[in-house]
């Protein structure tokens, strides 16, 4: 498909924008660095202090793309489902995922003294969270893709997602009940998200679960174009209707799923970005749109990075407090705005 010289003009201004936010990231924290120095890190000239490259490729850089991964993974999964339940107000969670996750953290964490020693020394492990997540969000998935080949009605999967998580939201607030204060800290410190800490090995990790959603995601486009048009006219163009959402909900859960894993229940970049790419591309195609939403959302998760160092300052906010606070007053700003969001 051939992208129009306006689409061009606005990729190139997505790529810019981003690179500007990826280097001011880098620079900027606790710990100021200059532009020249970092470039000086990455040619790997002599001159740079030993320090700032310690800071920049075992702290920065690995936060930096782990804030890329997981926004412009959060955008495409929000926009797949928009389009699958041409809902503008459905996310990435919509499915319970985040629920899911968020009981399998629970029930390690604040299980901890209701379990015994083991849930205790399996907290010491540095991978314990991501894998306690992931678990909970894969149980949500198989849950969902099990109703997907029993019922063909998209809205009846969506309504019984938001069930899926109202129970595990039920239970966690069981799990909190009985848990002390320490436990219940270092769960809230969890659902707060953060984009720091990570390994290498994480960002690989996640960067491999990252390209397969992405992979299922485009293969996707040309059926995404046609549900916009109603199940009905899909159907007739010879699409396969239960095919297509269990692959667009794999998708979505591969990406959120993941996500959710190493950083955390991350609100609203799902939810908002799409309706500001639209309104900044001014089209409903798939084919602009989902790159579009993945540099859009890339940028967006990496200034609200930014912002949250608190710049020349040792504390850090968390990453969920800001993308709310940016992410609420688009989507209300949207809906008073617009009143059909090409759904």
């Amino acid at each position: 498909m051939q992208v129009s010289q306006t689409y061009r003009l606005q990729f190139a201004v997505l790529f810019v924008a981003l690179l500007v936010a990826f280097l001011m990231n880098l620079g900027m924290g606790s710990v100021s660095i200059p532009l020249n120095e970092i470039i000086s890190v990455f040619i790997g000239n002599g001159a740079s202090k030993e320090t700032w490259r310690y800071i920049i490729f075992d702290y920065r850089l690995p936060k930096a793309l782990t804030a890329m991964l997981a926004g412009g993974g959060l955008a495409v999964s929000g926009l797949l489902m928009q389009t699958l339940f041409r809902n503008p107000l459905a996310g990435p969670f919509v499915l319970g995922l985040s629920s899911g996750a968020s009981l399998g953290v629970a029930i390690l964490i604040l299980g901890a003294s209701a379990f015994g020693g083991f849930f205790g020394t399996l907290l010491l492990s540095q991978w314990s969270l991501v894998i306690a997540s992931a678990l909970g969000s894969f149980l949500v998935l198989l849950a969902v893709l099990a109703v997907t080949f029993r019922i063909k009605d998209t809205m009846a999967i969506l309504i019984i997602g938001l069930m899926f998580g109202s129970v595990t939201t039920a239970v966690v607030s069981v799990l909190s009940y009985f848990s002390n204060a320490e436990q219940l800290q270092q769960y809230i410190f969890w659902s707060f998200g953060s984009l720091g800490n990570q390994s290498w090995q994480g960002v690989l990790i996640l960067t491999f679960c990252f390209l397969a959603g992405l992979a299922l995601s485009f293969f996707s486009s040309k059926s995404l174009n046609a549900l916009l048009l109603g199940e009905n006219y899909a159907k007739s163009m010879g699409l396969h209707i239960k095919r297509t959402t269990f692959i667009i909900i794999l998708a979505t859960s591969i990406l959120a799923g993941s996500i959710t894993a190493f950083v955390g229940p991350i609100a609203f970049v799902g939810l908002a970005v799409p309706h500001l790419v639209r309104q900044f591309f001014k089209t409903s195609n798939h084919f602009v749109l989902l790159p579009a939403v993945l540099l859009c959302g890339s940028l967006l998760l990496l200034i609200c990075d930014t912002v949250a160092q608190l710049p020349f300052s040792e504390f850090t906010l968390p990453i969920n407090a800001i993308t709310s606070l940016v992410g609420a007053p688009v989507v209300i700003w949207l809906l008073v705005r617009k009143r059909k969001l090409f759904f």
